[in-house]
């Protein structure tokens, strides 16, 4: 079931989003080589809880840590750890959802560290613009399918792929509510979208071919050929007019 948020909601959401960004802005100085992505998760908790908030990923089906790190060919999940040290040239990407009285909001950012090649740049690029893509019709009167269409569009016009087996979804109390959002689909089809739904709108890409594999940890999802992942998330609003993007850092809306 789709569960329209109210007014009240939708602030309460807001500042979760608020709160997520604040993760992202209090983390990127620190993404070095030399940082390990338990340090990073480390760091993103703190603020999480100093803020007030909780970690939903936390203990979800005994997922050991408040946010997702995962690095270059790891496209999600990626279980953070002290053994996995960044190196000059990687990208990581961080995924938080952070639960602030009640309701919750979920956003990803990959990082660059250090100097990256040119091809590397333009993957992290084609991600983050793919939602942005799928973002603008994401409005009232078009359908998930509409949003997932334009994902799967822009990504493979670059000759990148999307990933077919995780999705982006809905949130509101829960990290996880109806309806999926995939990142691949027909226009036209799926839920109709109406003012006051929360999605969490996230193209997963690879490099290389579009299939995954995971480790027997029963979490890390890693690209099967070993190319390179890339992933971008931000929580949105079904407004009346259009959509509002709640996660967003304050550079980020400057820009």
């Amino acid at each position: 079931m789709i569960i329209v948020k109210s007014s009240r909601e939708i602030e309460l959401m807001k500042e979760a989003g608020r709160l997520v960004a604040k993760v992202f802005e209090t983390v990127e100085p620190f993404i070095k080589p030399g940082i390990s992505t338990y340090e990073i998760n480390e760091i993103a908790e703190k603020v999480i809880y100093d803020g007030g908030g909780s970690c939903p990923c936390k203990g979800y089906y005994d997922y050991p840590a408040g946010t997702c790190v995962s690095v270059n060919e790891t496209l999600i999940h990626g279980i953070p750890s002290k053994k996995i040290i960044l190196k000059e040239g990687d990208i990581v990407s961080l995924d938080v959802v952070a639960s602030l009285k009640g309701y919750c909001a979920d956003a990803t950012r990959t990082f660059g560290v250090g100097i990256l090649k040119d091809s590397v740049k333009q993957l992290m690029k084609v991600a983050k613009d793919a939602m942005f893509e799928g973002a603008k019709v994401a409005i009232p009167g078009n359908r998930v399918g509409d949003i997932s269409c334009t994902i799967q569009e822009y990504v493979e016009s670059f000759g990148y792929n999307v990933a077919r087996d995780f999705t982006g979804h809905g949130i509101g109390k829960n990290m996880h509510e109806d309806p999926s959002v995939p990142n691949f689909g027909i226009r036209g089809t799926g839920p109709l979208l109406k003012p006051g739904m929360a999605l969490a709108i996230e193209p997963m890409i690879l490099e290389g071919r579009k299939e995954t594999r995971i480790l027997g940890d029963g979490w890390t999802v890693k690209s099967k050929d070993g190319k390179l992942t890339c992933h971008y998330e931000n929580t949105i609003i079904i407004t009346e007019n259009g959509n509002e993007i709640i996660t967003l850092t304050e550079g980020e809306k400057n820009n």
